[in-house]
C-alpha cells in the first residue's frame, strides 16, 4: 500500500506543477513597446468636420474614439464635463506595440494663478498620427 501512495505521489507531482506552470504563462512582448509614436495635437479649428460633429455629440461625458482620414489616424479621449474653466488634457505616452497603438491621456486641473471661471468646459485632446493597422488602446 505505501508503494502505492508513492507511486501516485510520483506521478502526481509532476502533473500538478506542469498545471500550475500553464496557468503562470506571461505572453512577454504583447505590450512591451516597440516605439514611441510621432504625432501632432490638433487645434479645434484643424480637426475634421465629421470627427469635431462626433465629439460634439459625446464630449458631455468622457470618451474615447478614433477616426481616419485621408491616411491620416486621429485618437481623441475627452473627460467630459468639468465645473470650471482652466482644464486641459496631456498626452503622457503614445506607443507602439506588436498587435496595438496605446495612449495615455491625463487630466490636468486649473493651476493655482490661472483666472478661473465658473463655467462648464469639457477638456479633451486630438492627436493626430499617420494610420497604423492596429487597435487602439487607452489607458
Amino acid at each position: 500500500m505505501k508503494h502505492l501512495r508513492a507511486s501516485c505521489v510520483i506521478w502526481l507531482l509532476p502533473v500538478l506543477i506542469a498545471g500550475l506552470s500553464a496557468g503562470c504563462v506571461s505572453r512577454y512582448g504583447e505590450d512591451q513597446k516597440l516605439r514611441d509614436l510621432e504625432f501632432a495635437v490638433v487645434d479645434r479649428e484643424d480637426e475634421p468636420e465629421e470627427l469635431s460633429a462626433m465629439i460634439e455629440e459625446e464630449k458631455e461625458h468622457p470618451f474615447e474614439m478614433i477616426y481616419v482620414d485621408q491616411g491620416q489616424l486621429y485618437i481623441a479621449e475627452g473627460y467630459g464635463e468639468q465645473p470650471t474653466t482652466g482644464y486641459s488634457v496631456e498626452v503622457k505616452e503614445l506607443y507602439e506595440t506588436e498587435d496595438t497603438v496605446r495612449i495615455r491621456t491625463n487630466l490636468l486641473g486649473p493651476g493655482k494663478e490661472e483666472d478661473i471661471k465658473e463655467i462648464a468646459t469639457f477638456p479633451y485632446v486630438v492627436v493626430q498620427l499617420e494610420y497604423i493597422d492596429k487597435d487602439v488602446l487607452f489607458d
